[in-house]
């Protein structure tokens, strides 16, 4: 009853997030929002989809390299004057890259929204396209990069995704290396932002105490004055099939590792609930997960271990960590291999799946407490083409989900076994 009630509530609070349409020259620009009169506050996203460092094909960190420059105000007023500005509203505006997306937030008291959106407005209009802006941006860029060369986890974490995704944009660096930064110009940063931030990538989200019919007025101003552009399709990029170990040399005490195999999964995949719970039984949990109750608690190799599953439209794989003393190494790669080969082979005890429902279910409410929680759960949901309430759904499933099904479905992704490593050692 208690788990009904749950589910019910769940159902509630998602539905109370909707999919609006703003139509502007024939487009139809998708619109998701949710009214919220608790405080008098406003938030709204402009996510360009198919704009993030998915799109750094020539020059890595270009998209995150774009943002910043966004973050710098307007050609007319300048970073610093601009950020006066806005903080005497109280108003917040940034912009920020993922994988997939090109993200442009705009937030403030509900009484200061409508000169909110007209400092956005003027913000995309005539971005600080300067040189100076440009020489700001990569110097403090390359100064993070430089410090990260002696972070390990930074090091291994990519030499990873350089294994997994070799000879794609998903082998570089989201933010770039020291060599790649240098050579962005200006002209990448202006044409980059042309390509990307256009209407028919776009997708709103806007919450908060706000007028909806009024606010969409106001935005579909916004969206006339931008470019149309064009519309382009998420490319998925496959993990490469033949595993691989790379170490790499540094002064270090420990060693850091990496680990991260194919998963054979779409973000339209019905089954994508019995890889949540899969996964959280093997790597994702915590305390009594299959790597941390063989890696630390049997065996002391290390401090944690941990592993999670990554399905979005571009690509699919897992991947997990782990640190351990230097002389450990051969036995922690060892240890993870087998408790993969394991947990292919033997699946889960009836247990692990109760523990596991007791807590995928119990926690699941706190995941949408907050509005910009429910937000960004439904926009997932639009995103990754599923109808409305899917989450919800997925909760029923995972409460009925039968422990011959889980293992049924752990056995056929044999392809995990093929683990490549990244290793950074002395």
């Amino acid at each position: 009853m208690k788990l009904f009630f749950t589910i019910l509530m769940l159902g509630q609070i998602i539905m109370a997030a909707t999919v609006e349409y703003i139509e502007v020259n024939g487009l139809k620009v998708p619109l998701i929002f949710e009214n919220d009169k608790r405080l008098p506050l406003a938030t709204m996203q402009f996510v360009f989809t198919n704009s993030g460092s998915i799109r750094d094909t020539d020059k890595a960190g270009l998209a995150k390299v774009s943002a910043r420059v966004m973050n710098e105000g307007t050609k007319k007023l300048g970073s610093s004057a601009f950020a006066e500005v806005l903080e005497a509203k109280a108003i917040h505006i940034s912009s920020t890259t993922g994988t997939e997306t090109f993200v442009m937030e705009v937030g403030s008291l509900k009484e200061e929204f409508d000169d909110a959106l007209g400092y956005f407005d003027s913000l995309l209009k005539n971005p600080n396209f300067s040189k100076e802006a440009l020489e700001k941006v990569k110097t403090t860029t390359i100064g993070a990069l430089s410090r990260k060369e002696n972070d390990f986890d930074y090091v291994a974490s990519n030499e990873l995704k350089s294994i997994l995704f070799k000879g794609s944009v998903l082998e570089k660096p989201s933010s770039g290396t020291i060599e790649s930064v240098k050579s962005i110009e200006l002209d990448d940063v202006k044409e980059f932002i042309k390509s990307n931030l256009v209407s028919s990538k776009l997708i709103v989200v806007l919450g908060g105490d706000i007028d909806l019919e009024e606010t969409k007025t106001k935005i579909a101003k916004i969206i006339d004055s931008m470019p149309k552009g064009k519309k382009s399709e998420v490319k998925n990029y496959s993990v490469v099939k033949d595993a691989e170990d790379s170490v790499l040399k540094r002064e270090t005490e420990q060693a850091y590792v990496y680990f991260g195999s194919p998963y054979n999964m779409s973000v339209e995949d019905e089954d994508y609930y019995k890889a949540r719970v899969a996964t959280f039984i093997l790597g994702t949990g915590g305390f009594g997960s299959r790597l941390m109750e063989e890696i630390r608690v049997k065996r002391g190799l290390a401090y944690s271990a941990y592993a999670r599953v990554h399905v979005s439209k571009s690509s699919s794989y897992l991947s997990g960590y782990l640190q351990t003393k230097t002389e450990s190494l051969k036995e922690a790669k060892k240890t993870v291999k087998e408790v993969v080969a394991d947990f292919v082979k033997n699946g889960v005890t009836k247990d692990e799946l109760a523990q596991t429902k007791k807590f995928l279910l119990g926690s699941e409410p706190l995941r949408v407490e907050t509005m910009s929680q429910r937000l960004n759960r439904t926009f997932m949901e639009y995103y990754k083409g599923h109808p409305f309430g899917h989450s919800a759904k997925e909760l029923e499933k995972i409460e009925e989900l039968k422990l011959k099904d889980l293992n049924k479905f752990i056995k056929e992704h044999i392809e995990i076994l093929d683990l490549s490593f990244a290793v950074v050692t002395k």
